[in-house]
């Protein structure tokens, strides 16, 4: 059992999926299992977020008592751990395997990566405090290092790639999916929200002077009436660049590649010319 004092001692190696977890003797709750267990507490966290998941809630909502969870989990960070890996299972890696090329698969990936935070608002404050190293997780993980693998980076530049490309989507999601949040806790839709908070800053006169550089791209972004539409315009627009990026120092490693060897044999040259 992994103890919430054993977590805060060794968080490094603490998680569900490293748990020997001992066999409960005797029969769990008839109707209960670990799948209903786990997504009923999706549910609930998408509903209430986390802050308001508890054992006893959990329990309230499946009709059962909050023991009779603890014939499947131990704490509710097990819960949260299973959880989280049931929600990468989202992202569609059948459709990644699909496509033609490595630029696909990353937009795929990137965009499937992306909608799974907004969805679930809870999963960005959470990604930090676990392992993820459930199955969903690690298939995710992998398919992301086969595609950045595919784009003929050197090993040592395959971290960097990736990072650049999905730490840019887990940023971006997070702040849209805490947007959405906001917005609905306001009691308003997202336009509706993104325009009266711009508008309270960019039309206070004392904030005139600060924000003058800023008018024209303010002035831009609140002419559109669809706030989810320039959502994803500003993603894949950024997400071209990167991939553009990575395209660029493909050419560059290729070409110091092609200049060493012209050099190695240039000087092989020269030896067996003296010789």
């Amino acid at each position: 059992m992994v103890k919430a004092a054993d977590r805060a001692k060794n968080p490094a190696r603490s998680s569900v999926w490293l748990e020997k977890r001992a066999t409960r003797g005797g029969g769990g709750p008839a109707g209960l299992d670990r799948d209903r267990i786990v997504a009923a507490a999706v549910r609930m966290l998408d509903e209430e977020g986390l802050a308001k998941l508890s054992m006893r809630k959990l329990a309230t909502e499946l009709g059962v008592t909050a023991m009779s969870l603890y014939w499947y989990v131990d704490t509710k960070d097990d819960i949260l751990e299973y959880a989280m890996d049931s929600v990468y299972g989202e992202i569609d890696l059948a459709a990644v395997d699909a496509a033609e090329d490595w630029q696909t698969r990353i937009r795929l990936l990137a965009l499937d990566y992306r909608r799974m935070l907004v969805r679930h608002g809870w999963m960005s404050p959470s990604a930090g405090q676990y392992l993820n190293i459930g199955p969903n997780s690690i298939a995710v993980g992998h398919k992301i290092h086969d595609t950045i693998k595919e784009t003929g980076l050197s090993l040592d530049r395959r971290p960097s790639a990736m990072s650049a490309v999905f730490q840019f989507v887990y940023g971006y999601g997070t702040i849209e999916s805490q947007f959405g949040r906001r917005a609905a806790e306001a009691g308003m839709s997202q336009d509706e929200f993104y325009v009266d908070s711009v508008n309270a800053f960019r039309n206070d006169p004392e904030l005139t002077d600060r924000i003058e550089g800023l008018r024209e791209i303010l002035d831009e972004r609140t002419s559109h009436d669809d706030l989810s539409a320039l959502w994803d315009r500003d993603f894949g627009y950024a997400l071209d660049v990167l991939i553009a990026g990575i395209e660029v120092m493909v050419a560059r490693e290729a070409a110091e590649e092609a200049r060493e060897a012209a050099e190695e044999a240039r000087e092989a040259a020269e030896e067996a010319a003296e010789k």
